[in-house]
C-alpha cells in the first residue's frame, strides 16, 4: 500500500511533468542557452559581489562572503525559467555562483510557512522517509509517462536528513536520475539546508553534479553559515501566543517540500552539467563576450 506521502505527491505530477517535458524538447534547450545569457547581461549592473551583506526581505542578511556573487530579483527568476522552470517565483530571494571555475550555483528562497515545530526530528526514520520518496516517484512515473518524458527514480540518500537543534538548520540531499539513464551519465543534485526562523524558513540549495558533492558542500555549508535572521525573527523570538505555526514539521518539510523539486531536479541539473562553464564565465564579468559567443554561433547555424 502507498503511503500518504505517495498519494501526497500525485498532486505535483503535472506541474512537473510539464516543466521537464519543456526542457526535453532540444528547440527549448537552445532558446534556454540564448535566454540564459541574455538575462545575465541584463543583471550585471545589479549583481552583489562579496565580501558584502545582503538583505532578505524583512527577515534575514546573508553575509556574502568574498569570492561569491549574489544575483537579486527579477533577474534571479528569470534565470530560473530560462533553465526550463516555468513559475513567478515570488518566494525566490537570489541565486549566488561562485567566482572562478567551481562548477555550482545556489537558490536563496523564504517561504513564509510559520514557525516550524521541530520535535519530530527526533523520532525520523530515514530509511522509511527514503521509501516513501521512492513509492512517491514511482507514482508519479505513471503520469510522467503520458506526458511522453521519461521517469525518474531514486537511487539513494546523497546525504541523509540531519538537523541541529541548538542553529535550527537541516540539511538533506537525495540522488536521483532518469529511468533507463546509463551508469557512467553525469547526475544531478540538490544540496539542501535550511535555517528555521520565527515566521518561516530560508532555504538554501546548491545544484552542482552528484560526483562534485563533495568538492562543493562546504560551499553550501559556509553560505548556511553566513545567514542570519533579524533581531526578532530568530527561531527563539517565537511567541506562542500571537505566531502562526506551520501545518507541517521538519519531516514533511524534507518529504512534501522536496518532493514538490524532485521532478525538477533533473532539469536544472542537465542544463548545469552542460552549461557550468558559461554560467560561470558570464557572473565573473563576461556577459557581453557571451552575447558575442551565441550571436556567432546562431549565425553560423543560419549560414549552413
Amino acid at each position: 500500500m502507498a503511503t500518504p506521502f505517495a498519494r501526497s505527491l500525485r498532486t505535483f505530477v503535472g506541474a512537473l511533468a510539464g516543466a521537464m517535458f519543456i526542457a526535453a524538447a532540444p528547440a527549448s534547450a537552445q532558446t534556454g542557452e540564448n535566454e540564459f545569457a541574455k538575462v545575465l547581461t541584463a543583471a550585471q549592473n545589479d549583481i552583489v559581489k562579496g565580501p558584502q551583506d545582503v538583505k532578505l526581505s524583512s527577515q534575514a542578511v546573508l553575509h556574502l562572503p568574498e569570492g561569491k556573487v549574489y544575483i537579486p530579483q527579477p533577474h534571479a527568476a528569470k534565470l530560473m525559467r530560462a533553465m526550463g522552470n516555468p513559475g513567478d517565483y515570488g518566494d525566490l530571494e537570489g541565486v549566488v555562483f561562485p567566482r572562478g571555475d567551481a562548477d555550482w550555483f545556489a537558490t536563496l528562497r523564504f517561504e513564509k510557512s510559520g514557525y516550524i515545530k521541530d520535535d519530530d526530528a527526533k523520532h525520523w526514520d530515514a530509511a522509511d522517509m527514503l521509501k516513501s520518496f521512492k513509492e512517491g516517484t514511482e507514482a508519479a512515473n505513471e503520469e510522467r509517462k503520458k506526458m511522453g518524458v521519461r521517469g525518474l527514480e531514486i537511487t539513494g540518500w546523497a546525504q541523509e536528513p540531519t538537523y541541529a537543534a541548538d542553529s535550527h538548520r537541516l540539511v538533506w540531499a537525495m540522488k536521483s536520475r532518469e529511468v533507463g539513464a546509463q551508469a557512467n551519465e553525469p547526475q544531478g543534485v540538490n544540496y539542501n539546508t535550511y535555517a528555521l526562523g520565527r515566521e518561516g524558513y530560508m532555504s538554501l540549495n546548491l545544484v552542482t553534479g552528484l560526483d562534485d558533492l563533495p568538492k562543493y558542500k562546504g560551499d553550501a555549508q559556509q553560505l548556511l553559515g553566513a545567514l542570519e535572521f533579524n533581531d526578532g525573527k530568530r527561531y527563539a523570538d517565537f511567541n506562542s501566543s500571537t505566531d502562526k505555526v506551520a501545518e507541517y514539521g521538519l519531516a514533511a518539510l524534507v518529504l512534501g517540500v522536496g518532493a514538490k523539486k524532485l521532478g525538477l531536479l533533473a532539469v536544472i541539473g542537465a542544463f548545469f552539467l552542460k552549461f557550468a562553464k558559461i554560467i560561470i564565465l558570464a557572473v565573473v564579468g563576461f556577459g557581453g563576450a557571451i552575447m558575442k559567443l551565441f550571436g556567432r554561433k546562431k549565425s553560423e547555424s543560419a549560414e549552413s
